[in-house]
């Protein structure tokens, strides 16, 4: 039903732009140009989605391989839409939200990856920007630089009021245990990420705060609004700052690319507002046009100020104390009783010496000094590598350093690569005993109520396992259905 109602709003946003363009100064051959775009989007989500059925059926490699053609294609669309006068850019965003939907749906029904729950923001779209120099650019030379050069770093340009000391108080509490997860999942990527933020003179603690509040260290983290990455960008704001797709690999997984695109954004940020650091915030969540607009309407241009504090979504107001909270635990977890676990960032890598999947590396690596086991840092290092998909012989993964020894001893023979073997096997196994269960109708049941209730994926689905005929899928209260695929 859900996609039934999908490509019925597609049919209509193709006839709004099919109208617009008639009676746009668009020539004949421009529009034959553009509704092949956007022909182009329609059969990318297309390919997506039978990638996806794919993966759940047990085909990985040819899902993944679907999947990657599709999104690349949608990428090398929406770079030629970006340049073609009259393409609406906007048809794009949403065919790629549609996909990261469907991603995230099958990652709650699979268990590959926890999806970021809180960010929700939706960074207002702005016309694609042509970089001459460097999207993470120069030293910052606004505003707090000077502050931040003489190495007091942030606590002393942080204003300590009753919306910062709530967020302290909550990071402290409920959620200290994703503050230590995010420091803990990011030392292990501080190699790649922080030198972004120190050649620009951004203060480290402003990095971790972002991360701790957008995705807790985690690099697959996607959110319900298509955010996607360690800091979380849409996917358009992510191409205007060099994040784009490469070989069918988004670059908003990347942790070092999204850094450098971080930096990329907050300095143009701190250019329109002085070097406001919480109006840069204000604006990396709740949209830079809205966040200038109020900034240049208020008497005070303050995050702050009633005028504009009061005017932001509820998110916003909690998302800017959040991340300045995170990000002065970060710098004095002295002052607030903070005992970060010491972690050893150096980098390593190993050579494969025969195929295996991440998954089975963070079995047979075992736990060592880490506080939960590698699978985290294996992740994060390899964003490119799906984690349940053999990695070949001779391929490079990277992983911390303390961990390389380990998997000469235990990943190469012995019983813990066996045990990692069979219990990876075991997944499949897993697989076939869920993926069908009975389900007695009960009086008040509909094929669409118990899609929704189950966690199925459609009730057409349903129906077809059932030999239901349409268009009335009549079910009566005691028949016996079989459930194909549901989450529940």
């Amino acid at each position: 039903m859900t996609r039934t109602l999908a490509l019925n709003a597609r049919s209509l946003l193709f006839a709004g732009c099919a109208l617009l363009l008639m009676s746009s100064s668009v020539s004949p051959l421009d529009r034959d140009g553009i509704d092949a775009l956007y022909q182009a989007v329609d059969d990318a989500v297309s390919r997506y989605q039978l990638g996806l059925d794919e993966i759940r059926n047990g085909e990985l490699g040819s899902g993944h391989a679907r999947i990657r053609d599709a999104v690349a294609d949608l990428g090398m669309a929406t770079d030629a839409c970006s340049r073609k006068p009259g393409c609406e850019t906007e048809w794009f965003m949403a065919a790629y939200h549609d996909l990261l939907t469907l991603r995230s749906a099958m990652l709650t029904e699979t268990d590959e990856d926890p999806v970021g729950g809180e960010p929700e923001h939706v960074l207002e779209p702005e016309p694609l920007v042509e970089y001459d120099e460097d999207p993470a650019g120069p030293r910052v030379d606004v505003g707090l630089a000077s502050v931040w050069f003489d190495g007091t770093g942030l606590s002393k340009t942080i204003e300590h009021n009753s919306l910062v000391r709530g967020a302290l108080n909550d990071w402290l509490t409920w959620k200290r245990p994703t503050l230590v997860d995010t420091y803990e999942n990011y030392m292990h990527m501080r190699h790649l990420m922080w030198p972004y933020y120190e050649e620009a003179g951004i203060p480290e603690a402003l990095l971790f705060g972002i991360l701790a509040k957008e995705s807790g260290g985690r690099v697959h983290s996607v959110s319900r609004a298509g955010a996607a990455g360690p800091l979380q960008f849409m996917f358009y704001t992510g191409l205007r700052f060099g994040l784009t797709t490469e070989d069918g690999f988004d670059q908003r997984f990347d942790p070092a690319a999204s850094a450098r695109a971080s930096v990329g954004y907050l300095r143009a940020r701190f250019a329109e507002h002085d070097g406001d650091l919480a109006l840069a915030l204000a604006a990396y969540n709740g949209g830079e046009t809205r966040v200038l607009r109020l900034a240049r309407e208020a008497s005070v241009a303050s995050f702050w100020n009633p005028e504009i504090f009061g005017r932001l979504p509820r998110e916003t107001q909690e998302y800017v104390p959040y991340v300045l909270a995170a990000a002065l635990l970060f710098e004095r977890p002295e002052d607030y009783g903070v005992e970060f676990p010491a972690v050893n960032t150096a980098p390593g890598q190993i050579d494969l010496q025969a195929p295996i999947t991440l998954s089975e590396l963070g079995v047979c690596l075992g736990q060592g000094d880490s506080r939960s086991g590698w699978f985290r840092a294996l992740r994060n290092l390899n964003p490119r590598h799906e984690h349940d998909v053999p990695l070949p012989a001779g391929s490079t993964v990277r992983l911390p350093a303390p961990v390389v020894s380990a998997y000469a001893e235990h990943c190469v023979a012995g019983p813990r690569l066996d045990l990692a073997k069979a219990l990876y096997d075991a997944r499949e196994q897993r697989r076939i005993l869920l993926a069908v269960r009975t389900y007695t109708v009960r009086s008040g049941d509909t094929l669409s109520t118990i899609a929704a209730e189950q966690g199925c994926p459609s009730m057409r689905a349903i129906a077809d396992a059932n030999g239901i005929p349409g268009p009335r899928y009549l079910i009566r209260p005691g028949q016996q259905l079989e459930l194909h695929g549901c989450r529940i």
